[in-house]
């Protein structure tokens, strides 16, 4: 995907948005204050969603859910510990939301896509339910994508709660940033991989019936 600028304005709105509303907030109202403060961008942006296109932004969704966790983790407890295990819980959620969606007919990815490829062009949803439709390598190519991310995202969370319980709290600081961006870098440099990938395969067969035509 080209980084259009719909695409800039619901990064900002889903993840810049909700930082600055946050740290603005935070001296007022409190911890809980501001992270309820930060979940205000992306529901505004969800309803205007759904009155212009009649869906729910998947995005959006995932913001929230975040935000809510985070919420709700507080009431846990309050201690060092705890906050350090807060941080790793809403990357993890996320993870084990991509696995419990491989056994659906469409897993999460799917929509995450849709929903981009629809606000970028015009009819652009349709035509990704065309080629989910049509194109079978487009499926399985998304249900492997879902499961790394799954693998990847639930691992690393699983690993910063070992670190977070177990380790002690100034080694914790120091290496967990290494090892969360660590993990992040790798998902992504291996799905800009795997795409480029997939899409010389795609292109392909298009090569070769012009050679032979």
């Amino acid at each position: 995907m080209k980084l259009r600028p719909g695409f800039v304005l619901e990064l900002a709105v889903n993840f810049l948005l909700p930082w600055l509303a946050y740290r603005f907030t935070l001296p007022h109202l409190g911890e809980t204050g501001a992270l309820i403060a930060s979940a205000v961008p992306p529901i505004v942006w969800s309803l205007i969603e759904l009155a212009r296109f009649r869906r729910v932004d998947a995005l959006s969704m995932m913001v929230l859910a975040g935000i809510v966790l985070s919420v709700a983790a507080m009431a846990l407890g309050g201690s060092p510990r705890m906050l350090l295990l807060r941080e790793s819980l809403v990357s993890g959620a996320v993870g084990v939301v991509f696995l419990l969606s491989l056994p659906m007919r469409r897993p999460l990815i799917f929509y995450l896509a849709r929903a981009t490829v629809a606000r970028e062009m015009e009819g652009g949803g349709a035509r990704f339910e065309k080629l989910w439709q049509e194109r079978p390598a487009l499926v399985s190519s998304m249900r492997l994508m879902t499961l790394v991310w799954g693998v990847g995202l639930t691992g690393e969370t699983v690993l910063r709660a070992w670190m977070a319980l177990t380790w002690p709290i100034e080694r914790f600081l120091v290496v967990s940033p290494f090892i969360g961006y660590g993990i992040y870098g790798a998902l992504t440099l291996w799905t800009l991989w795997y795409r480029k990938t997939m899409r010389g395969r795609a292109e392909a067969p298009a090569h070769v019936d012009g050679a032979v035509s």
